[in-house]
């Protein structure tokens, strides 16, 4: 999701802060734009057909920490109305439906060659899905997680993230990543990741009359997630064409649509992001006596 890339954001500031004077250092503010073939999210296919997700984020500065305040928001692209081969978080009522908006805020600071950040995440579904053909998530499922994240400036970039839901779910689930970046060429270069996920405690309830809900069916390895993207720049916006390939661990991960499930599946799209550091006012000069 879009909010890893923030992180990411927040991240390469904190390292500039590390060596700056709080009296130079600069807020940033920054917007993305996702265009993927589905909406996947922690292995859930949660959309199988093309969706955007557009998201803004300011990050500025709190003594040798970052503070990184956004939203971001899915938007179902077509209409999703097959009850046996679409899944719609929209419910599939209308095309170019926002189907949800995660506002969220987060910390970071450097320790040594680590980062660590914490963080909350909104999860806001706005639909009203009474009439909706093939289900989806709307007010009732809205919830909120906290989070906390370890990440090493070492090579791979190892991090580990620790989310728990503290509304809906009462659950954590937990994400170990590895990244790196090979130079193709002088002026292009190939990122390369891989996210595994595990569920701890947000599998299905065993006590079937709880009011808990869940992500996924069994506790465990969730998924594994391959990527490759090829990042340039055009201008002051950065393109990412990125592919995903999800090995599924879950049987809720499996789904790729309502009627169909597989142990592997495919997605992808371009990400674009822009930033800009945030200018402030240089202050008057005093007026020298004459």
């Amino acid at each position: 999701m879009q909010r890893a890339k923030v992180g990411g954001a927040a991240f390469v500031l904190i390292g500039a802060l590390a060596g700056a004077t709080p009296g130079h250092a600069q807020a940033t503010f920054g917007v993305d734009l996702d265009l993927f073939s589905s909406y996947v999210w922690r292995g859930l296919t949660l959309t199988n057909k093309p969706v955007a997700e557009p998201g803004l984020w300011l990050s500025f500065p709190a003594g040798n920490a970052s503070i990184t305040v956004g939203g971001w928001a899915n938007i179902d692209l077509g209409t999703y109305d097959d009850i046996n081969d679409d899944i719609s978080e929209s419910g599939g009522t209308s095309s170019f439906n926002l189907s949800e908006f995660d506002p969220y805020a987060e910390i970071s600071f450097p320790a040594g060659k680590a980062t660590l950040t914490g963080g909350v995440t909104g999860y806001i579904y706005p639909n009203d899905l009474d009439d909706a053909p093939n289900g989806g998530l709307d007010s009732e499922a809205n919830t909120v997680e906290v989070y906390g994240k370890l990440g090493f400036d070492v090579p791979l970039s190892p991090e580990l993230s620790v989310y728990y839901d503290v509304d809906k779910i009462k659950g954590a689930y937990i994400e170990a990543n590895l990244s790196h970046s090979l130079a193709a060429s002088e002026a292009v270069s190939i990122d390369l990741g891989a996210a595994a996920g595990f569920s701890a405690g947000q599998g299905v309830p065993d006590d079937l009359l709880s009011d808990e809900s869940s992500n996924f069916a069994d506790d465990g390895f969730t998924h594994l997630d391959l990527s490759a993207g090829v990042p340039f720049s055009a201008g002051a916006v950065s393109i990412t064409p990125v592919i995903h390939v999800v090995i599924a661990g879950d049987d809720f991960t499996k789904f790729t649509s309502p009627s169909n499930e597989s142990d592997t599946k495919l997605w992808g799209g371009v990400s674009l992001s822009w930033s800009n550091e945030v200018e402030e006012e240089e202050p008057e000069a005093p007026a020298s006596p004459e």
